[in-house]
């Protein structure tokens, strides 16, 4: 499966732990929208599992 994370928005975490900073290693995306539509939850566990810079940067976004 191969995701354009470009079409990828209204990105919401859980796991983030401030105590973690900055590796943030429990933090994961548990719901997004992709091409307009709301992800599968296989989309997200794909996600989560081989896009981790893309989710990692995301969640620096968010925080800072």
């Amino acid at each position: 499966m191969t995701i354009d994370v470009s079409q990828i928005d209204n990105i919401q975490f859980d796991g983030v732990d401030t105590k973690d900073y900055p590796d943030f290693v429990d933090a994961y995306i548990t719901c997004a929208d992709y091409q307009g539509r709301e992800m599968t939850d296989e989309e997200l566990d794909h996600l989560n599992e081989n896009y981790g810079d893309f989710v990692h940067g995301k969640l620096f976004e968010d925080l800072f």
